[in-house]
């Protein structure tokens, strides 16, 4: 259904010239996130330039009950910036600017179109950085990382975004401005919004902790035969009682793929390498380094070496970190996953994986944040042969019910978004959803930040709808507690 020829007025005269994107053309270029299987051309785009115009921009769509999705670089993988086909992108991209960086308080404020990288940029002559680091953190926005709760391959020992952000001045659905901190007394409100894909508001400010840069780093890279050795050396790892700063595995067609693409140097003929990152005083490092390449010599690595330089360290990096946008030296097309399995269940999920793969007649190239479980499996297919994409679909859908049955979870980083929401009865009963459905409703009763998304519903999965209806608490909203 078309927006309304007074909405269309009133949100061009809140915002200053150029701040629209009306032409189709233009519009098209919204039209999904970096989760290419699912699209919708939104009916409007708006690009404000500062808090106060988001305030207005939402608080128009509040008023004429038209929904909204914030967008910020679209790298998402979960379909969470898909938008709305009746409704309005809210693009962060001019709000850019590093406004406050206090590092005798290790915090650093930022507006969310302020790319992940650049935060540590901006507080590396200083010795910092910011510890969260998807491997998109090149382009990706801090405002988009807060949505999902970003990861990456350093938060195995500093932790995920939500350990790392402090407060946020966001934008309710109704248009009006909170800050949450962590400092607030009652619940945490704080950990709510991190990671609730857009579906709470929109935030405007963000502040982040950044961390000292350790005395010594040291970056192991240790081929194996095969993926069962090396995650075995990752339990064994763990096991031991080393947490390094990152524990990541690559499987032989990953291998193929980055080697074609950047030329990392990594082991030839190995089935699958391991990256250990191990940080901190030089005697620890130097002490663990010794306890891990042990662990792997006797777990079979049949090359092991530490980077010398930190160009070596880099070039080891740039391998893992190039691993998504490598796979179009081997495949045309590919469909990524993201689940979660207890790091003693990866050997036997990872067979799981390669059987499917066989029945469903498709290859599958996995890379991991191996010491968390977070699996990455990137199904491959050629989408000009009819049926493969649905299969790749159903094949990633069967990878994902692997995990839940080993004791996992849906997500580790990418978010749930549209690809997985019709999966979150898998996981959660009808009792765990409705009360995520109550707690999105006190934010937004109306509905109308990013709907669609996360939760599952009826229209969105082809269910028969059940016994859910309206509580009170919705109709009524909860937002007086703001």
């Amino acid at each position: 259904m078309p927006l309304p020829p007074a909405f269309r007025a009133a949100v061009a005269q809140s915002l200053p010239a150029g701040a629209l994107v009306t032409e189709p053309e233009q519009l098209r270029t919204y039209e999904c996130d970096a989760l290419t299987g699912h699209r919708a051309v939104p009916e409007l785009v708006v690009i404000p330039g500062s808090a106060e115009e988001v305030r207005g921009v939402v608080a128009l769509c509040h008023a004429n009950r038209v929904p909204f999705v914030a967008r910020g670089a679209g790298t998402g993988l979960s379909g969470g910036a898909l938008p709305v086909a009746d409704g309005v992108v809210i693009s962060l991209a001019r709000l850019n600017r590093v406004l406050d960086v206090d590092l005798d308080r290790c915090r650093v404020v930022v507006e969310p179109g302020v790319t992940n990288l650049a935060i540590t940029k901006a507080v590396a002559p200083d010795g910092f950085y910011y510890a969260p680091d998807p491997s998109s953190q090149q382009v990706c926005t801090i405002g988009g990382n807060v949505a999902e709760n970003s990861g990456g391959a350093h938060c195995l020992k500093h932790g995920f975004t939500v350990n790392h952000v402090l407060a946020a001045d966001v934008v309710l659905p109704d248009g009006s401005l909170v800050t949450l901190s962590r400092d607030d007394d009652g619940p945490d409100l704080l950990g709510v919004f991190v990671g609730s894909e857009g579906t709470l508001g929109i935030a405007v400010r963000i502040t982040v902790r950044v961390l000292r840069v350790p005395e010594t780093v040291r970056t192991l890279l240790a081929g194996f035969v095969s993926l069962d050795a090396a995650g075995d050396a990752v339990s064994r790892v763990i096991a031991a009682g080393i947490l390094p700063a990152a524990i990541e595995m690559m499987d032989a067609l990953t291998i193929e793929a980055v080697e074609a693409a950047v030329s990392p140097g990594y082991p030839a003929g190995a089935g699958a390498v391991l990256i250990v990152e191990l940080d901190g005083s030089a005697a620890q490092v130097v002490e663990e380094s010794e306890a891990v390449e042990a662990i792997c010599r006797e777990l079979g690595a049949f090359e092991l070496h530490a980077a010398a330089t930190p160009e070596e360290r880099a070039r080891i990096w740039l391998g893992r970190k190039s691993s998504f946008a490598s796979m179009g030296r081997i495949s045309s097309s590919y469909y990524v996953q993201d689940g979660v399995v207890p790091r003693t269940k990866l050997p036997e999920v990872l067979r799981q994986t390669e059987t499917l793969a066989r029945e469903y007649g498709l290859r599958v190239a996995s890379v991991f944040h191996a010491g968390d479980g977070n699996l990455h499996p990137l199904v491959l297919y050629d989408e000009a042969v009819e049926g493969e994409a649905e299969r790749a679909e159903g094949l990633a859908t069967a990878i994902l019910d692997a995990c839940i049955d080993a004791g996992g979870s849906l997500t580790g980083e990418h978010g749930i978004g549209v690809d997985k929401a019709c999966s979150m009865p898998k996981l959660f009963g009808e009792r765990d959803l409705e009360a995520m459905r109550l707690l999105r409703a006190g934010f937004d009763p109306d509905g109308l930040a990013n709907p669609g998304k996360v939760l599952p519903t009826p229209r969105l999965c082809g269910e028969v709808p059940g016994p859910y209806r309206t509580h009170p608490l919705e109709r009524a909203g909860l937002a007086e507690r703001f």
